[in-house]
């Protein structure tokens, strides 16, 4: 059994990451900037912490075996996560990633792609930035999962595929992942470790 802290717990890849440790007899520290609906939940410790207040974020995640973040990237420097977790002492650092920073031909980014959309650039740019800034980090043994072109609320069905860098796409040409099946392989990756250091991606 591991001790996870995890930023954003309350938001829908933060919460399947949540259930998934749980569910696998994890003991689990759930920060966000309100966790009420958390309270009382066995085996979950809640915590309000604003990610932006480093002291306070320090505080909370220090003692844990694992850093789990799940939060948004804009508006949020790399920085304000790692340099607590290493203040702290934790060693390792699990990123819920972005998908526009994954290959979908030699040297073009999905966020680079003509048709990606307006609206997600801001956060998938972010997202980019948040891997380059661990792709240059010495201590923490981090690790950056991506998921698929499209996050989505479907069942658990424990069948995926796993890549590196490239996005993954279905024989229907679809690139999708559900919260729950992504949850599956963060926590595979929490206990046994396959990807030091590095991103990779799940799609079906």
């Amino acid at each position: 059994m591991s001790k996870i802290a995890i930023i954003g717990a309350t938001g829908r890849a933060g919460s399947q990451l949540l259930e998934e440790a749980l569910r696998r007899g994890h003991s689990v520290t759930a920060l966000a900037r309100n966790t009420s609906k958390l309270a009382g939940r066995a085996g979950v410790t809640a915590i309000d912490v604003d990610v932006l207040d480093a002291a306070a974020l320090e505080k909370a995640v220090a003692g844990h075996d694992a850093v789990f973040s799940a939060a948004h990237f804009s508006g949020i420097p790399a920085s304000a996560i790692i340099n607590p977790v290493k203040k702290a002492g934790v060693k390792r650092l699990l990123v819920v990633g972005g998908a526009g920073s994954l290959l979908v031909a030699p040297g073009v980014r999905l966020i680079d792609s003509p048709d990606f959309p307006e609206a997600y650039k801001a956060e998938a740019s972010a997202g980019g930035i948040f891997l380059n800034t661990l792709l240059q980090e010495k201590e923490l043994d981090w690790t950056f999962l991506s998921p698929s072109a499209e996050f989505v609320e479907e069942e658990r069905t424990g069948k995926f595929r796993l890549g590196k860098d490239n996005l993954l796409v279905d024989a229907n040409g679809r690139s999708w992942i559900s919260f729950k099946d992504f949850a599956i392989a963060f926590i595979d990756e929490l206990e046994k470790p396959a990807h030091s250091r590095q991103r990779f991606t799940i799609g079906y």
